[in-house]
Parts: C-alpha cells; sequence; structure tokens
C-alpha cells in the first residue's frame, strides 16, 4: 500500500469513530499524530496530507497544529446528525456554523503553539484564573521582552467570553506604567479618574482605566513601574473593589475589573511584598530558545504567514536562512523574531517586485547577527539533526484564508503596511513612465527608512536519500525503510546516517526477492555472529517483527542476525577523520608556494594541509611554537605527517608528538610530487598514519604507467579489488561487474573479488595471502589498512574517479578525468529495464545521455549524479508513455516552475525529436523542470 494511501486509511478508520457528541473542541489528527502512529517521518506526513486536501479527500482544520478529518465522513455526520447537505468548508468554524454551533464557543488557546506541550501548565494556570468563583483571580504574567505576554492576557479575555465568564461587549483596557512612573498625582488620575478642580488644568471630570474597564481586564503592562503610591492604590482596589477618582475623599465607587500584570522582572524584587501577595497566580512564559524546536518552526511559520497576508504572495525560504533565522533566537524572542521576519520579506518585496508569483527570502539578504545563528545552530549537533527532519527543502508560506491574529499590535492591520505603500508608489511611478531601475532605488530609500524606524523600535539543490533510493528500489519498499530507519533512531538513541537506510533497503530488497523465488537463505553461518546480550540484536528481532507485520511472511533468525550486524556496521564516523599533513621547509614562501601549487592540482578542498615557512634568521624554538598552536587548534586525532626539507624540521615530530599526545611521522626531502601523493593516500578513506608512510617512504616520483598492462604485481602477487555487499552475491556481484566497467574505462584490468559482511575481516586476511588488496569497496570499512571506497560514494560519482586515481598511479594532473557515466548508465538500465515494456532499455540509452549532456550544456551546470538518473528514468518513462498515449498530467503551479530550467529541458529534448521521432508532452517538461 502506498504510504498516502496508509495515510488516509488512518485517517478515514478515525475519522468513522466521531458521533455528533464527539464533533466538538478539537476534531481530526495532526500530521505529528499520524507520523507516530504510523512511524513516518512527519515532513513527509505533511506532505501527503496535503496532496489528499488538494484531491479533496479529507478537510484541513485550520489552528495550531492544522487538524485534518476525512471529508465523506464529516459529510456524512453533518447530513445525518444536523441535517445540513453535503458542504465544503476549511476550518472547524464552519463546520461548528453549518451545525449550528457558533465559532466563538472554541477555545481560543487552541490557537497558541505550545498550547499542549511547553504551555501547557501555564495554559491550565489561565484557565483557572478565568474560571475561578466569583469573579477570577488577579494575575500576573512573567517573561521575557518578546515572549508573548501580551498576546497571552489577550487569549485569557477571549477564553472568558468563550466560557461567559465577560460579556460580549466586556472591555479590554491596556495601560502601560511606564508612561507615568515618574508623576505619581497623573498616574493616578490617569488610572482611577479625576473630578473638576482636582489640579490645574483639570477642568471637567474624566473618567479613569478602572471604570473603562469594568466589567472587563484592565491589563497593566510593564507594571515593574508602577511606583509604591501606585501599586498601594492597585492592591486596594483588588481588596475591595471601591476606588475614588483624584479629588474625591471617599472611596464610593465600585468596579467590576479582573486585574492581569505583565513584568520582564522578577515580581520579588521590583514588585512590593504586600503587592505581590495580593496576586495570588503567577504564570511565568518560558523564553523562545527554551521552547521545542518544534514549536520555534511553528511560529517562524505564523510569522511568515503573517507577512504573506500583508504582502498577498507567498513567502519562498531557503533552508538556510530558516536555520539561521532558529539559531538567531535569543533574548529578543518572539519579538526579535518577528522584526527580523517583516525586514527580510520587506527586502524581499523589493527584490521581487517584478515576480508575480511569489517573494523570496535568501540567505544572502539576512543581517550578519542572523546569518551567525546558522552558526550557533551547528554547534548544536542534536537541534541541527531534528530541524533537518522537519526542513529539508525550500519553506514556502502562503497566504492563509482567514488571518489568525498573532497580537494585538497597535497598527495592525489597518496600521501602515509597506506593501501596500511599495505597489501604491510603484504603479504611481510606472504611471509617470519612469524607468523599472529607478522605480527599485526610489522604493529602496522608503525600505531602508522603514527598516531603520522598525530597529529603532525593537532594538542561501541536492537529492536526498530517498531521491536516490528510488532509482533503485520501488517506493513501498523505501516508505517501510524510512519507517524503520526512524524506529533504529528511536530505539538506540543515536542519530543514523543515510548508509543504513541505503544498506536495509537494498538488503531488504534482495530478501524480498529471496522470498517470492523461495530460495534459501545462503549465509548460515552468520547465526551467533552477534552477542545474544548486543542491543543490535534486540532491535534487530523488533525490525524483524516489523517486516513480518508489514509483509505477512516468516523472518528467519539468520536475517535477524543480518539486520543486527547492519545495525553495528552503520557507525561510520571515522571516515570523516583524515590525516592532516604539515609542509615544512626553509625560506620566507617556500612551503606555502608548494601547498598553494599542489592544491591547484589536486581536485578535492576537503584536505586537512598546512604549511611552515621557516625563514633562516628565525629561531627553531619559535617554529616550533607555532606549529604547536597551529595544530592544537586543528582536529588531530588520526595524526600527523610531516614533510620537512632538511635540518631542524626533520625533528620536530617528536617533540610535537610528545606535547600534543598524537602520532606523527617524518618524511624528509619533500617535494611537489610527494606533497600531491601524500593528499591522494589521506584523501582516500581507510588508509591511516603509518599506512601512508610506509607507501611513501620509497616514493620516487610520478612515471607513466603502460596501460596495456593486464595485471599488475604487488608485494603480495597480483593486484585485486575487494565488494563487499550484504552476502558477496546479489548485489555485491552486480557491484563487481561496476568495478570492472571502471576498470576498464581507466585502461586497467584488475582482479575483482566479491565477498559478504560476515567474516569480512578473516575473508580479506585469506585473500590478502595471494593478492595485493590495492581497494576495498561496497558498505562496511574493513579494519584492514587498505584504501576504502564507500556505495555512496559509488553512488554520487565521485567514487569513479577516486577508483580511477587510485588504479593509475601517475601524476593527479594528468590522470584523465572519468566522466562519472558508468554507474549512471547501469543504474539507469537497471531501472528501465522494470518500468518499460514497448521500449528497450539498451536502444534508447544513448539518447537519454545525449539528452542528459545537452541538457547540462544549456543550464550551464554540472548535475550530480543521483540527479542524472532521476532525470533520466523519468525520460525514458516519458518516452514509452508518448508510445501507449498515456501521458502524466502536472498538477503542481506551472507559473511557479523555473522559465529558464523548463526552456533547457524542452530544447535538450529535441534530441528524441531527431533520433526518435518522438515529441513529449507540454506536462513532462514541468515535471522535469521542477526535478532540477
Amino acid at each position: 500500500m502506498k504510504r498516502s494511501e496508509r495515510i488516509y486509511h488512518y485517517i478515514q478508520e478515525k475519522s468513522s469513530a466521531y458521533t455528533k457528541e464527539k464533533l466538538t473542541g478539537q476534531v481530526g489528527f495532526d500530521a505529528q499524530e499520524i507520523a507516530a502512529a504510523l512511524d513516518i517521518l512527519r515532513n513527509n506526513v505533511s506532505k501527503e496530507l496535503n496532496e489528499l486536501h488538494r484531491q479533496d479527500r479529507i478537510v484541513k482544520f485550520a489552528g495550531r497544529p492544522v487538524r485534518y478529518f476525512d471529508k465523506e465522513t464529516l459529510e456524512t455526520l453533518l447530513d445525518t446528525d444536523f441535517g445540513v447537505g453535503p458542504c465544503q468548508f476549511q476550518d472547524i468554524g464552519q463546520c461548528r456554523e453549518s451545525s449550528g454551533e457558533s465559532a466563538a464557543d472554541t477555545n481560543p488557546f487552541e490557537h497558541l503553539i505550545g498550547a499542549d506541550k511547553s504551555l501547557k501548565r501555564q495554559v491550565e494556570q489561565a484557565k483557572a484564573a478565568i474560571l475561578y468563583p466569583p469573579d477570577g483571580l488577579h494575575t500576573l504574567i512573567v517573561g521575557q521582552t518578546g515572549v508573548g505576554k501580551t498576546l497571552f492576557a489577550h487569549m485569557m479575555f477571549a477564553y472568558g467570553k468563550s466560557m461567559h465568564r465577560f460579556g460580549n461587549e466586556a472591555p479590554f483596557i491596556t495601560f502601560n506604567c511606564a508612561d507615568y512612573y515618574n508623576n505619581p498625582q497623573l498616574l493616578i488620575s490617569h488610572v482611577f479618574g479625576h473630578i473638576k478642580g482636582a489640579f490645574t488644568g483639570a477642568d471637567t471630570a474624566k473618567a479613569g482605566l478602572v471604570e473603562e474597564a469594568d466589567g472587563g481586564v484592565l491589563f497593566l503592562d510593564e507594571i515593574h513601574r508602577l511606583p509604591p503610591e501606585g501599586q498601594e492604590m492597585i492592591f486596594y482596589f483588588m481588596d475591595t473593589g471601591t476606588f475614588n477618582r483624584l479629588g474625591e475623599t471617599t472611596r464610593s465607587r465600585r468596579a467590576k475589573v479582573l486585574i492581569i500584570g505583565a513584568t520582564t522582572e522578577d515580581p520579588n524584587s521590583a514588585l512590593t511584598r504586600t503587592f505581590v501577595r495580593r496576586i495570588p497566580n503567577i504564570i511565568t512564559i518560558r523564553p523562545l530558545a527554551e521552547r521545542t524546536l518544534e514549536e520555534q518552526l511553528d511560529i517562524l511559520k505564523l510569522l511568515f504567514m503573517d507577512e504573506a497576508q500583508r504582502v498577498k504572495k507567498p513567502v519562498r525560504i531557503s533552508v538556510e536562512s530558516v536555520k539561521a533565522l532558529i539559531g538567531s533566537i535569543g533574548s529578543g524572542n518572539v519579538g526579535q523574531l518577528k522584526s527580523n521576519i517583516k525586514l527580510l520579506c520587506a527586502q524581499a518585496f523589493l527584490n521581487g517586485i517584478d515576480n508575480p508569483n511569489y517573494i523570496e527570502v535568501d540567505f544572502k539578504m539576512l543581517p550578519g547577527n542572523v546569518k551567525d545563528g546558522l552558526l550557533t545552530l551547528s554547534a548544536n549537533r542534536q537541534a541541527l539533526t531534528e530541524l533537518t527532519k522537519y526542513v529539508s527543502e525550500p519553506l514556502v508560506v502562503s497566504p492563509p484564508g482567514r488571518k489568525l491574529q498573532l497580537e494585538d499590535e497597535s497598527g495592525g492591520e489597518g496600521g501602515f503596511n509597506l506593501y501596500q505603500v511599495v505597489e501604491d508608489k510603484v504603479a504611481l511611478l510606472k504611471g509617470e513612465g519612469i524607468s523599472d531601475d529607478l522605480i527599485k532605488q526610489i522604493v529602496a530609500t522608503d525600505v531602508n527608512v522603514y527598516v531603520k524606524d522598525l530597529y529603532n523600535k525593537k532594538h542561501s539543490v541536492n537529492m536526498t536519500t530517498r531521491e536516490r533510493l528510488l532509482k533503485i528500489v520501488d517506493e513501498a519498499l523505501v516508505d517501510f525503510s524510512e519507517q524503520v530507519s526512524l524506529f533504529v533512531q528511536k530505539r538506540m538513541n543515536r542519530s543514523y546516517r543515510d548508509r543504513f537506510l541505503y544498506a536495509f533497503s537494498l538488503h531488504l530488497s534482495a530478501f524480498l526477492k529471496r522470498v517470492k523465488s523461495k530460495e534459501s537463505i545462503p549465509y548460515t553461518e552468520i547465526e551467533g555472529a552477534v552477542p545474544q546480550d548486543s542491543q543490535c540484536l534486540q532491535v534487530a528481532v523488533e525490525i524483524g517483527e516489523m517486516v513480518e507485520k508489514h509483509y505477512h511472511l516468516k523472518v528467519p533468525r539468520n536475517e535477524i542476525e543480518y539486520i543486527a550486524l547492519l545495525l553495528e556496521s552503520s557507525d561510520d564516523d571515522d571516515l570523516d577523520e583524515k590525516v592532516t599533513i604539515l609542509v615544512a621547509t626553509h625560506g620566507k614562501s617556500t612551503a606555502s608556494s608548494m601547498v598553494d601549487v599542489a592544491q591547484k592540482l589536486f581536485s578535492s578542498a576537503d584536505m586537512n594541509i598546512i604549511a611552515i615557512d621557516m625563514p633562516l634568521e628565525v629561531k627553531p624554538q619559535a617554529i616550533f611554537d607555532k606549529t604547536a598552536a597551529m595544530l592544537q587548534a586543528m582536529k588531530c586525532t588520526k595524526g600527523v605527517l610531516i614533510l620537512a626539507d632538511m635540518g631542524s624540521l626533520c625533528n620536530i615530530g617528536s617533540m610535537l608528538a610528545e606535547k600534543l599526545k598524537i602520532p606523527i611521522r617524518t618524511l624528509d626531502m619533500v617535494s611537489t610530487p610527494l606533497i600531491l601523493e601524500a593528499m591522494r593516500k589521506v584523501d582516500i578513506a581507510g588508509m591511516d598514519l603509518d599506512s601512508i608512510y610506509e607507501s611513501l617512504r620509497n616514493f620516487k616520483g610520478y612515471e607513466a604507467v603502460d596501460s596495456t598492462e593486464t595485471v599488475a604485481e604487488g608485494e603480495n602477487g597480483p593486484e585485486a579489488i575487494v565488494t563487499i555487499c550484504s552476502t558477496g552475491q546479489g548485489a555485491a556481484l552486480k557491484l563487481k561487474a561496476l568495478v570492472e566497467e571502471i576498470l576498464r574505462n581507466a585502461g586497467r584490468s584488475v582482479e575483482v573479488i566479491p565477498i559478504g559482511l560476515v567474516h569480512m575481516d578473516e575473508r580479506i586476511e585469506e585473500i590478502a595471502k595471494s593478492y595485493h588488496i590495492v581497494a576495498a569497496v561496497g558498505m562496511k570499512k574493513p579494519q584492514a589498512q587498505v584504501p576504502f571506497i564507500s556505495l555512496e560514494q559509488l553512488i554520487d560519482g565521485s567514487g569513479e574517479q577516486l577508483l580511477a586515481e587510485l588504479m593509475l598511479d601517475r601524476k593527479i594532473s594528468m590522470v584523465p578525468k572519468v566522466k562519472s557515466n558508468m554507474v549512471v548508465q547501469k543504474l539507469c538500465e537497471e531501472s528501465l529495464q522494470k518500468f518499460l515494456t514497448y521500449l528497450n532499455p539498451a536502444k534508447i540509452m544513448g539518447g537519454l545521455l545525449e539528452f542528459d549532456r545537452q541538457l547540462e550544456t544549456e543550464l550551464g551546470l554540472k548535475l550530480s549524479n543521483p540527479l542524472r538518473i532521476r532525470i533520466i528514468v523519468h525520460c525514458g518513462c516519458a518516452l514509452e508513455r508518448i508510445v501507449t498515449r498515456s501521458p502524466l498530467v502536472y498538477k503542481g503551479d506551472k507559473s511557479a516552475v523555473d522559465t529558464q530550467k523548463l526552456a533547457a529541458v524542452k530544447k535538450a529534448a529535441r534530441v528524441f525529436d531527431k533520433t526518435l521521432k518522438l515529441r513529449f508532452d507540454e506536462d513532462e517538461f514541468y515535471f522535469m523542470a521542477d526535478m532540477i
């Protein structure tokens, strides 16, 4: 069953349990709930829910979080229980109006982000304060600037109205105590009113805020700025409910007012004790930085939605911008985040005046302090990983059907709207015949003025793992593998990389094929390879149960053992660490020049290499101290290889090793070819410091290789490459064929030996007795110190070049760059074999590859291998759809597709007109342009 159908059936089943009595309060199911129930990643659930909503199969209820309900079930309930026919609606308010229930009866706190999580206790306090007999509890809201204290007070008032504690016309009066904190007499007059002649200038009597708030709420913002006299008058009123205007001698006036105060200070130090004692309910709002990442993201979306409402266009925010904004959350809280977003949307609006479809917030336009948020977030690896799950692609926020007010802003919708001002000015200037460039300059001045005023008041496409896997295995299997991957992360409390998802998906595919063809599992010796008390084995048992339940088949014990091994092998953090190269020579710039030349010749920029220049007049001790300081600032856990020229520089290695407690090896007589060879060896994962040192000791420079030589003799006999996959059969044999094809393309013929993960290291030791193993390729890095190329590297294209460079032992700059199409061609052919019925993949592959080349030329960029595979496979299937006359219909927003990419696809596709006399349907172009 497809993922979308699983989600729909879940909603349908849950919706069917509703009755008339249950169709109140929170109706429906949110994405988080569905993701947890079905073990699907939340962002994938959200994607499918939006698609189901577009298909008109489910109803979306606005709020936080957004909730969904089966449309057919709801229409039936409305028809049978409420006597109305089928209807269309967007939110629960409309549903209740259909049933005769007022939308005002809903709980306002439902719209508060975090009401059921980080703010759950605060919401309960607020509800209790409103409902407490007879007239509620006076409340003090405490929190940093910008956390939403005013918004929370408004929600308390709205909740009181929904619960009929206040009348429909009840007032909510706001007073900022800072306005009169240094003038107690004026403060008393403003709050309690005055009689005629109470003070000079009091020509008429005037009612105060307390009388205006009678029957409702008086919100005292910055209440800590009240002087002691003012506090005394307020708490006397809270005690008795009576007061007098300024100038009156008796307290004969009465009012029923609920006092809600807000402060950024500690109440016990900023307010008098007698005043604090009269406020029984103190609610503390947590800073935004302390709330959950999901809540922070929801607030960010809501703020962008507010701006989208103003500009009346969708807002597209890049992934890096979202991360930077989340990371920049500090003491400014929601208020500062809102200011940042207003600024960014104002700039984006100006930049996108000519774009009728949307405005775009890019990382480049972020202020420096916001950009630093990306670094702040990067330092918190767990938060960065969690956020990446929620935001893996640019965020697009559209104007809502109705506005959910964030807070009671002065000037709100009826106030200054920059977008409207700009649009009106642009229309006026265009009417005067002024050029677009000049219009932008004029409008930019207004934006700058707005930005300065705003701050005075408030003080930047890669394919996912899933997309790559879809080129190899079917979607349903990838969906299930993602569920298993998510389960493993939760169960083992570890953040597994893509490698586990790759390996498990491929293996599960192979396992299911064996079951279908009734083949026996060929690796029974695996039993007992994992300790019985291992956590990996326990989790593997649970995964096996998931497989059995999902596919309705029996998972044998040795299969469980394999999954356990797979879990153990998925921790590959060590592959990121490499040996550090230190080039040290005498002279003012000799080492720097050599390193600069080597880096320009070498293709990889991911290299820890530093240069130490030693002028003749500098003392060795100074150079030692400088070198030690540089190495201390770097991550050198894999050790340091020193390439020196002569003298004292050849002897500092032992001193550095003793001081820094890291392994160090030194080679003298440094040359540019030696640096290049060292960089090449270091860049090949799997070679440790000693292996690199030993391989370079007798290095004499690069010599030409006889490409006609068929068998290379190594130290222990002929050379060999080992391919490592699950069993040494199936996938390993396919990998063997791929490697052999790459070697043939590089002009080498080396024996390729496939092996399985079981007893992998023992098998490699055995092979090493007869062969010189020059590399290992596959799923898991062996313990043997041999160069290792991972399966991911082979798929994304970098592994082909790396393998060619490894085999062609000549000057790096002379190594021919391998056209990384061998893996692409093989994977595409294999995928198309499954999808095509009428066309022969081998016959059309030449045209598809030519289309790929033309597309890259037209786009002026190099496509990644996974993206090329995706486009080529789609293109091949599109050709068959032309033959069978079953074109796809593009249901997305065609106006949002990049016109340049669309034009490039159309031009590249002309190759099929010439070679196959086939012409694509227009919608196919939109699909392919959307992929890029």
